[in-house]
């Protein structure tokens, strides 16, 4: 079994166009996972740190699709355990405590989250809500992970309260509850950290490739930048092309739901420190929640809407989204906030199995694996916090399939459970990292190396737009490390400068200019 990562971790165009031309003609890979978001870059992760040879096609970037669009939350699973999933809630929490204290420790925090006990939340629904935190703190127990970790939840008074968040209404204002929860730096982050810690495992993780007439076989991969095309054998395939996986496997039928953000510079907030939970009036298990975020912003969410129809590569807003999340999210300021307060939005689209009838708040978020005819493995459904458990599964399912056709693979068992991310190390560790806390907990114990890319030009030190944090300094380790090919990547995705429209256009010159060197 391996144990050191035997190649370099670094992503980019050379390293890129290498291993498009080293592509086998004849000879099958192991395996071709075909979508790069976080449960591809998961599965890319599992099967190559097993011993298998990998191609992950993309045909995008990293995190382009779902994986990017979320609440940032590693949750644990309350939601569901509200609901009577102790399965799925119980899952939630083990892989929220693999993050935070095994995997990814530099990109996961824990964050508290602040109900405000205010006039329209009435004293038994308080203690419901009480009841549901006090759950989750046993949730926390039976996955094993500390309270050092993630506090266990409590009452607070009302200057308590408006210390996490200042913006909170006075009146009426009787304490608050908290709770604790994971929350990532970024969620392309993540995905970054994954296909990077799978490329150092030997992975091909190939951005900009196109997958068609994809079979359990293989598939004809399409080289987006060139046009050039390439038959690749696969002895297994896994199909985790999230909410595009139907037009992959076209008998998986799912059904779509949109959950929307708002984006508000944290100013308006006074600012805010914690996740604030304000209920949805008329609801008993519904929140929305405003949460402190990277550039100085608050993302406030969610919603969960139907959206049938064409997918398409970029979801928006409705404004009646905008409305209902403004309107519940006044029921708790002191000082409502309107449209014009806004600096932009963004809207991720679920890739739920269909289940028949029924809102899609309430179809399951368990994830499937299915198994086609002709041996393509489908993972679908599922969240962000157990994108391990959903790799883990279907690579199972894959290798279980290609015993059963009389064409083992020798594979090792999962490691990633206890396998560090790029960038990882023990908190102690990364509190000594001679860098920014900012760049520590986006890139961990690499911060130091994205210090290293200004050296000789200390104007890639400074941020690369007013009103933003990114320092040019990250834009050029984007490109060099982490497989950055355009703007889009830089500014939408490696970092999210993109969701304010001034910063980004304040930004794209230096971003074009890193690109050309």
């Amino acid at each position: 079994m391996t144990t050191a990562r035997p190649h370099s971790a670094d992503l980019n165009s050379a390293r890129r166009s290498r291993e498009w031309s080293e592509l086998p003609a004849t000879e099958p890979v192991d395996l071709l996972v075909v979508g790069g978001g976080v449960t591809g870059a998961g599965i890319a992760l599992d099967a190559a740190s097993r011993g298998l040879s990998v191609v992950l096609a993309e045909k995008h970037d990293l995190a382009f699709g779902t994986s990017r669009w979320s609440s940032k939350l590693v949750h644990g699973g309350l939601r569901y355990l509200a609901s009577g999933s102790v399965g799925i809630a119980h899952e939630s929490a083990v892989e929220r405590g693999v993050l935070i204290e095994h995997t990814a420790p530099h990109l996961v925090r824990a964050l508290p989250q602040v109900m405000p006990l205010l006039p329209g939340v009435s004293r038994p629904n308080a203690a419901l809500v009480r009841a549901g935190f006090l759950a989750g703190d046993a949730l926390r127990i039976a996955a094993r992970t500390s309270a050092a970790s993630l506090p266990r939840s409590r009452r607070l008074r009302a200057e308590r309260v408006l210390e996490y968040a200042p913006g909170v209404a006075r009146s009426g204002l009787r304490g608050g509850l908290a709770f604790w929860d994971g929350q990532l730096s970024d969620d392309v982050r993540l995905v970054v950290a994954l296909a990077r810690t799978a490329a150092a495992y030997g992975a091909r993780v190939l951005t900009r490739c196109a997958a068609t007439d994809v079979t359990g076989g293989g598939a004809v991969l399409r080289d987006e930048l060139t046009g050039e095309t390439a038959q690749l054998n696969a002895r297994t395939v896994i199909n985790a092309a999230g909410v595009w996986a139907g037009q992959v496997a076209p008998d998986i039928g799912l059904r779509p739901s949109r959950g929307a953000h708002l984006v508000f510079s944290q100013e308006v907030f006074g600012p805010l420190t914690a996740g604030l939970t304000v209920p949805v009036p008329g609801e008993t298990n519904r929140f929305v929640f405003a949460l402190p975020a990277p550039e100085r912003r608050v993302y406030v969410g969610l919603t969960d809407e139907e959206a049938p129809g064409e997918i398409p590569d970029v979801p928006h807003a409705t404004d009646d989204e905008i409305d209902f999340l403004l309107a519940t999210l006044n029921t708790a300021l002191h000082q409502p906030l309107a449209r014009e307060d806004l600096l932009g939005t963004f809207a991720g689209l679920r890739p739920l199995l269909d289940s028949g009838s029924g809102r899609t708040a309430d179809v399951s978020r368990k994830h499937a694996v299915i198994t086609g005819r002709d041996g393509l493995v489908s993972v679908v459904g599922g969240k962000l916090t157990t994108y391990r458990r959903m790799a883990e599964d279907a690579l199972d399912a894959a290798l279980a399939r290609a015993e059963q056709a009389g064409r083992p693979l020798a594979a090792g068992p999962c490691r990633t459970r206890r396998l560090p991310l790029v960038g990882a190390a023990d908190r102690p560790t990364l509190a000594r990292v001679a860098a920014p806390p900012r760049l520590v907990g986006r890139y961990g114990v690499e911060a130091v190396d994205v210090l290293a890319e200004a050296e000789g030009e200390p104007e890639l030190l400074r941020p690369v737009a007013d009103g933003v944090e990114t320092i040019g300094a990250e834009l050029r380790y984007a490109v060099r490390r982490e497989g950055a090919l355009d703007v889009s990547d830089l500014l939408d995705r490696r970092t999210r400068v993109g969701l304010g429209a001034t910063a980004r256009t304040r930004a794209e010159r230096i971003a074009r200019e890193l690109l050309r060197r």
